[in-house]
């Protein structure tokens, strides 16, 4: 900051106050006759993170008690190899097979890098609890950030709905495998587990936000200690393990598409599809860096440093976990007949106590997983609420004293509810059950999340040089990198709104509602309902993201130019 601005700066925050004092703009107050920004009890001074937020026309209202490695832990959790590898590696074995999920997890993992490096760079140079929404805006304009900001709620909410009913069905499993007389399955006590995951993880998060941050700490050291455990039983108890050869090269097509057919060119374009769900499904939510920016420390290197590394450590993760469930399969028709799931691989190869322990291991990440989605969602909403595009806005943008925004985080685990409302019809396909609603709520989720990342990073594509970047950068790699990141984007719109089997496509015989993948009804009516609501009211009024500190303030500030530091 030029010493000018610095001089006029600290006189706004230290000058004593008198009669004629100088004007107070909003956002700073009195105390013992200073002028102290708001939220600043006993400080004269902005830090570093305040100045940049204030630059950004926001004041200090979360609590800034995070840390950077707090910050990459609640991507990290989110992510939850614990949780996606888990719940969705059905969806893996069923549109492809061992095969599609050995070489299509790594191909895909580096193909989401991409994406993460993009929003690595967004967040460093505007690190704001709107993050993707406030970028859209910033970059496209009121317009871009009211859809980016609709589909990035919708997408969060979807997540954590789906990663909570994932949390019920295993621990639903692992009382199965631990007492026999528990007769596993019955859809109802899987969402009565569900209800009261929720109302847990709602508490968490209620409580306070340095809890959260100790909560997430904890989270990755779960996942890591949690996943070294359960690929070590994996190795050592098995009877026997698959060859290298069945691991690499087997392919299923256990969804009735196409018969039973692992080749041609409707393999390749709609069966591996629906396989990539479990590598897309599980690389998501690392924006969570992001919308937990405002309360992080060195928020413009860490939450950029939080989002890429949580994808990086994640991917290695995950591969070595699902290589350890290939590598366990004793009997792959078995695992097919029975419905692709993990809990049928666990139940071949280890006794039902190692089988439950594993099951726990994951079930408990799941759950912090769902602390984690419902954090970040309830962030992002708070953020979007404060700029005044969400009804009832100043509800959901209310802090308590502990600077929580309670009621969205209740009004988050409502809406949870709802969404997963169709898990209660039971479904099966080919005689195994089959969570038709629960991947439906998962590609909503996916869908809605890489369509809002992708508005920001076109602008900033667009822009080129004329983007002012943050003190982590990409340098000139963006030009690639983005566009990378944008196909990726094309990938995950086709394989989101493909049936996961046969009985859910019109012209099959046996076709019903129940077995649609209902994300291509939902998320075109969501998108038009949003195209309406936008013609009818929204540009009449709404201008994108709104200062909360007034612009003499900003004044006072004065110009700063952060230091960059490119991609190595």
């Amino acid at each position: 900051m030029p010493a000018t601005h610095a001089t006029a700066a600290a006189a706004l925050f230290s000058e004593p106050l008198s009669k004629g004092g100088p004007y107070v703009p909003e956002g700073v107050y009195e105390e013992g006759g200073h002028l102290v920004p708001e939220g600043h009890h006993g400080a004269t001074t902005l830090t570093a993170d305040e100045e940049q937020l204030a630059r950004l026309g926001y004041k200090q209202e979360l609590s800034r008690t995070w840390s950077g490695f707090s910050n990459f832990a609640i991507s990290f959790s989110i992510i939850s190899i614990l949780a996606g590898c888990f719940t969705t590696f059905s969806s893996g074995w069923n549109g492809g097979g061992p095969a599609a999920i050995a070489w299509g997890w790594p191909v895909l993992a580096a193909l989401i890098l991409c994406i993460g490096l993009c929003l690595s760079e967004l967040v460093s140079a505007y690190p704001t609890s709107g993050g993707i929404y406030w970028w859209a805006s910033k970059l496209g304009g009121a317009k871009a950030g009211y859809y980016t900001g609709w589909l990035n709620l919708i997408g969060l909410l979807a997540i954590t709905a789906s990663v909570a009913y994932g949390c019920a069905t295993f621990l639903d499993l692992t009382l199965g495998f631990f007492f026999t007389s528990w007769h596993s399955g019955s859809l109802h006590t899987i969402f009565l587990f569900f209800l009261g995951i929720l109302f847990l993880a709602s508490l968490v998060n209620i409580f306070s936000s340095h809890l959260l941050s100790i909560f997430n700490n904890i989270s990755v050291w779960w996942h890591v200690l949690g996943a070294l455990a359960i690929i070590l039983i994996l190795i050592i108890l098995p009877a026997h393990h698959a060859s290298v050869s069945q691991v690499f090269t087997s392919r299923v097509n256990n969804t009735g598409i196409f018969g039973t057919k692992t080749s041609g060119l409707g393999f390749l374009l709609i069966i591996l599809p629906i396989g990539a769900l479990l590598t897309q499904y599980t690389i998501t939510g690392y924006d969570a860096s992001a919308h937990l920016s405002e309360e992080t420390h060195s928020a413009a290197d860490s939450a950029a440093k939080g989002i890429w590394r949580s994808i990086v450590y994640s991917a290695i993760g995950g591969w070595l976990l699902l290589l350890s469930f290939l590598f366990a399969v004793q009997d792959q028709a078995k695992v097919t007949a029975g419905g692709g799931g993990v809990a049928v691989i666990f139940a071949q190869a280890l006794t039902a106590r190692w089988g439950g322990t594993v099951l726990l291991i994951s079930t408990i990440g799941q759950f912090f997983c769902t602390v984690a989605c419902m954090t970040s969602c309830t962030r992002m909403l708070f953020a979007f609420s404060r700029d005044g595009a969400v009804p009832a806005a100043k509800t959901w943008s209310r802090l308590s004293a502990k600077r929580v925004p309670i009621a969205g985080v209740i009004l988050v685990a409502v809406v949870s509810l709802i969404l997963t409302l169709p898990a209660l019809i039971p479904v099966d396909v080919n005689g195994a059950p089959s969570p038709v609603a629960f991947f439906a709520v998962v590609s909503i989720g996916v869908i809605g999340l890489y369509w809002c990342f992708a508005i920001p990073i076109w602008h900033r594509w667009r822009l080129g040089d004329r983007f002012q970047p943050g003190s982590w950068n990409l340098g000139k790699k963006y030009k690639w990198i983005a566009v990378i990141a944008l196909i990726d984007v094309v990938l995950v719109s086709w394989m989101a709104f493909m049936p996961t089997s046969n009985l859910g496509i019109p012209w099959y015989n046996g076709f019903a509602m129940k077995y649609v993948n209902y994300t291509i009804i939902v998320f075109p009516a969501f998108l038009i309902f949003l195209w309406i609501y936008w013609h009818v009211s929204v540009k009449n009024w709404f201008t994108g993201p709104k200062e909360t500190i007034e612009k003499e303030t900003l004044e006072m500030l004065g110009d700063k130019d952060y230091p960059s530091a490119s991609l190595p």
